[in-house]
């Protein structure tokens, strides 16, 4: 039975409820266990990420859906929108399933013309702390990523001013764990001098693998690796290997980039975003895909 404000998603949820979704994956040192196909948030903000969407009631309904269907770990920022996916998110959702994790980071905000400016300031980070838990309705933030560099590329520099700022919020309880966005190596050992991290989430798909000895390295220490724009982001991934491995196992390339992503390491949490319940039972159904190993 679906709890209250479920009604309506059971019927979409009759192909997607009974999928392994991946298996699981406890986050290092934490009783936190994921889900590995979980869903991204980004898509239900308005186009280009801003203002609202054109349907909210459909984005409510993908996220009632994806929960429904098993979906434990949303991926999210309040700098989406911005608020709104937050704001969707609590509307959607709240009060929260025990054992749904909210993940959100922190790092860039969005004036009123819609850019992206880098916002990591002691007090941009303690206002966009407060920010979320606002608009997430909570007491403390579940897993905060700090998000630093380019748009897809880590930035080489020190990030130990940001990062002592979100420890000492985690000290104050208003953070319960800590991951990083966008990061090198380097930058990873650095933080790890710092605080504890759960989770490093760069770019990473079946095209773009520049993180491959990062994600070995990171599995061996039990450390999850998220990868964001799984699907290419705002350029859909095209791949001639893609469309024939998708002809041969009766799959959309879509599916296939995914489910390539989650036999590549046990320690990938993917997190594909929609608008759609159809897209989502899609992307949900890819965990359930076995493709062959030399895909690429």
């Amino acid at each position: 039975m679906l709890r209250p404000g479920f009604e309506g998603a059971e019927e979409e949820t009759t192909m997607t409820n009974r999928l392994g979704l991946g298996g699981s994956f406890t986050l290092a040192g934490t009783s936190i266990e994921l889900k590995r196909m979980g869903y991204g948030a980004m898509q239900l903000a308005g186009p280009h990420v801003f203002g609202p969407p054109r349907d909210p009631e459909g984005a409510i309904s993908v996220l009632r859906v994806a929960v429904a269907a098993g979906v434990n770990h949303i991926d999210t920022s309040d700098y989406y929108g911005p608020h709104i996916t937050n704001q969707l998110i609590k509307q959607a959702l709240h009060p929260y399933e025990q054992g749904l994790t909210i993940v959100t980071k922190l790092g860039a905000r969005r004036p009123p013309d819609g850019s992206w400016v880098p916002a990591l300031s002691r007090q941009e980070l303690i206002d966009g702390v407060h920010d979320n838990l606002r608009n997430l309705g909570l007491d403390a933030l579940e897993v905060v990523n700090l998000r630093v560099g380019g748009f897809t590329e880590p930035t080489e520099g020190s990030i130990e001013e940001p990062l002592t700022v979100l420890a000492e919020l985690q000290q104050q309880g208003l953070i319960r764990h800590l991951g990083l966005s966008n990061v090198s190596r380097e930058q990873f050992a650095q933080a790890e001098g710092i605080a504890k991290i759960v989770c490093v989430q760069n770019f990473y798909n079946v095209v773009h693998r520049n993180d491959d000895a990062f994600i070995d390295e990171l599995a061996g220490r039990g450390i999850a690796y998220v990868p964001f724009f799984p699907l290419g982001g705002f350029t859909p991934l095209q791949s001639a290997a893609l469309d024939r491995t998708a002809a041969a196992v009766g799959a959309t390339p879509m599916q296939v980039a995914l489910a390539w992503l989650l036999q590549r390491s046990a320690n990938i949490l993917v997190i594909p975003g929609t608008s759609s319940v159809k897209h989502l039972r899609e992307n949900l159904e890819a965990s359930e895909i076995q493709v062959p190993a030399e895909i690429v």
